[in-house]
């Protein structure tokens, strides 16, 4: 047995798992990740909130940090929606001339 590149399908195997199961599970927790990390990152940078943005963009806990902050932490969970550079009452803010 090769150590650089095992058999994964001798170690799948012995969970006691079908290999197919094992890749079915490995792609819906792919996708709740991605969907995790893409909504709590559209709340952090539309409530212009740079370090939580930083965090949920570089630390990966399978969706776990993207649940605490958007249940938590988001700032406009309760005080109404945040107005931000492309959504205001006058319509999208331009930017300056250059």
């Amino acid at each position: 047995m090769n150590p650089v590149f095992p058999d994964f399908g001798a170690l799948i195997s012995s969970l006691g798992v079908h290999p197919a199961v094992f890749w079915a599970l490995v792609a819906l927790t792919a996708l709740w990740v991605v969907a995790a990390k893409g909504y709590a990152l559209w709340h952090a940078a539309r409530n212009y909130q740079r370090y939580w943005f930083i965090a949920l963009l570089i630390i990966n806990t399978f969706g776990i940090l993207e649940i605490i902050y958007v249940a938590w932490f988001r700032k406009d969970k309760k005080e109404g929606h945040t107005q931000s550079l492309f959504n205001t009452p006058e319509g999208p803010v331009s930017s300056p001339s250059v």
